[in-house]
């Protein structure tokens, strides 16, 4: 077949973002409203890292029926409590403080030093009763699935590795504080990817513990291209209006404050320079012949057509007004650490698994992606599409210009 000729392999890149993940949902589900009955997966490739890697291993276990698996993501995500996710009883509530508090005082000689804020133990019950992780290999046998991979972060070896099952054709990759491991999915990859920093306890994979895949993803985008992708659907989890309330850049940041935007930047901030990245990469293409690229160290580039998704509101702001939703346990815990007032926002954000809050998410990320419909549907179908299609604030920071190179004819 010509190359010309041939359908590009649709990649889909599920970022992290905990709780915010939930929008996720949302513009899949409204992607499936988009296909015929029983459709098989539009995505060939699938990653995620964090929360989005759990949506990655649902929506890859029922490849060969993408709707039903949106289906049985949505039914979780709409349900959630906290306490599927980590324990949230006044009793374990109350012994992690002490804990915490005994092993400042006693620098950690009595009782051995505390290794996360949460026990989110209830969070592998609920992975391992409801993913058919067996189901994986079925996808990839019919060719509904090509691969999917979950990144989570070394903490040895300082490096972002991405576990990948997928076709026998697709190889291992090494690079610099990056790798692609194949290995069969399960549980503890899902909780290695989840393990947020200081929030959930690292996760033993191997010879190594591991933590929230964000922590060194340096390149989110790369992964599904190296396991074959050539246009990439990327679900973000933040609008980029990053505004503060009026007032609160004049107050001191409290803890939860802080910690909210360190995980910010752990989830967010490679994303959009790993975008920026492959934005210049297609300039270079675009301008460039042919043949004039092959004879250059650029030869091994290729155009990357890239649509992005993110919310067209502020999860921070919805997730103030649902924050009494928490237990009270989890509230006590947060008000503790001045993550329940205005600068506290983000923290809730990635920590408020209740339905309310998931709800509303998952129909902002419906709404949204109805409303990006007439360009969604030919990138889907492999049409020829602009070379990067996003939301027109985010397009200009990516681009510096609100002009779009358009595919050559």
């Amino acid at each position: 077949m010509d190359e010309k000729d041939r359908k590009p392999v649709i990649g889909l890149v599920l970022p992290g973002g905990g709780a915010r993940a939930a929008y996720q949902v949302g513009v899949l589900k409204a992607i499936g409203e988009m296909l015929p009955h029983g459709a098989p997966s539009p995505f060939r490739v699938i990653t995620g890292t964090s929360a989005g890697a759990i949506n990655a291993v649902v929506l890859a276990s029922h490849a060969v029926h993408f709707q039903l698996g949106v289906r049985r993501m949505h039914n979780v995500w709409a349900n959630f409590t906290t306490d599927q996710v980590f324990r949230s009883d006044w009793s374990t509530v109350l012994r992690t403080s002490l804990h915490w508090l005994s092993a400042f005082v006693f620098g950690g000689l009595r009782t051995g030093n505390p290794d996360s804020l949460l026990d989110n133990e209830p969070l592998r019950e609920l992975l391992s009763g409801h993913i058919r992780f067996d189901r994986i290999a079925e996808g990839i046998a019919t060719g509904a699935l090509d691969a999917v991979g979950v990144t989570a972060s070394g903490y040895s070896s300082a490096r972002a590795v991405t576990f990948f099952q997928g076709a026998q054709r697709l190889r291992p990759w090494l690079r610099p504080r990056r790798e692609g491991r194949r290995e069969q999915l399960g549980p503890g990859h899902l909780m290695a990817s989840t393990a947020m920093p200081f929030i959930f306890p690292p996760e033993h994979i191997g010879e190594e513990h591991y933590g929230d895949g964000a922590i060194r993803e340096a390149a989110p985008l790369s992964s599904a291209v190296h396991l074959g992708a050539d246009r990439l659907l990327v679900i973000g989890a933040r609008d980029e209006h990053t505004r503060s309330p009026a007032g609160e850049g004049l107050q001191m940041p409290s803890f939860g404050h802080i910690a909210g935007y360190m995980l910010d930047t752990i989830f967010l901030d490679g994303l959009y320079a790993d975008l920026e990245r492959l934005t210049r990469i297609n300039q270079v293409v675009g301008q460039v012949p042919a043949g004039t690229l092959r004879k250059t160290p650029w030869a091994p580039l290729k155009r990357i057509d890239t649509h992005i998704i993110v919310p067209s509101v502020d999860i921070r702001s919805i997730a103030e007004k649902h924050a009494r939703e928490f237990p009270r346990s989890v509230r006590m815990l947060l008000r503790g650490i001045g993550a329940l007032n205005a600068g506290g926002r983000q923290l809730m954000s990635y920590l408020l698994f209740q339905q309310g809050f998931c709800r509303e998410l998952i129909q902002l990320g419906y709404s949204d992606c109805i409303k990006r419909r007439r360009k969604l549907e030919p990138f889907l179908t492999g049409d020829p599409v602009h070379a990067l299609e996003a939301p027109e604030h985010l397009l200009s920071a990516l681009s510096g210009q609100k002009e779009r190179a358009k595919t050559e004819e």
